[in-house]
């Protein structure tokens, strides 16, 4: 018998509905032309770990709790005594989610995380690059379900950007929303 594949549901409603939608919405005459995910990426600065290097481990900890893979570190590339950083130190984390992750985590964001922001009242609707990617930041991470409360020791911020393949920021923009992105205005 053959196993059914898994496949995330926000993955199957863009190729069911949203696809669609935005091939009637923009008149695209190919499949192939509507935009759609390329990567999410997620950026976790840490700062305080100039002090303690346990903090970027403990960041590191929550961020491959949060996307489901391993963080890569990002390192200081100068020295600057002003701050205590010297060239090549740990200040921060990313990862990038691709394919079936990339949907998960979205799914997961939108319709958990946002939710359990305080005082959230919808994306800036002005946060697109040009390009069709937009980037938005969290002030905490403890919003997630992954994280548990009683075991964090900080709470860190987060940026996540979403990379799409549209053209221009309307495009990215029209995407996103049938994804339910909560934008206000």
């Amino acid at each position: 018998m053959a196993e059914e594949a898994y496949e995330p549901r926000m993955k199957s409603i863009y190729r069911e509905q949203i696809r669609a939608t935005m091939k009637e919405q923009f008149g695209y005459t190919n499949e192939m032309q509507v935009p759609k995910l390329d990567k999410i990426v997620l950026n976790m600065g840490i700062g305080e770990a100039v002090a303690d290097s346990k903090k970027a481990a403990s960041a590191m900890h929550d961020l491959a709790l949060i996307a489901g893979q391993k963080p890569q570190p990002t390192r200081a590339r100068l020295s600057v005594a002003a701050f205590k950083l010297r060239e090549d130190m740990v200040i921060g984390a990313k990862v990038t989610l691709r394919k079936d992750r990339m949907y998960e985590f979205l799914d997961r964001l939108i319709t958990i995380a946002l939710p359990r922001v305080k005082d959230f009242r919808g994306l800036k609707p002005t946060s697109f690059d040009g390009r069709g990617n937009y980037a938005m930041g969290l002030k905490e991470h403890l919003v997630f379900p992954e994280i548990n409360y009683d075991q964090i020791d900080q709470i860190w911020g987060m940026d996540i950007i979403v990379c799409t393949t549209a053209k221009t920021d309307d495009e990215a923009r029209a995407l996103l929303k049938e994804f339910q992105f909560p934008f206000n205005a």
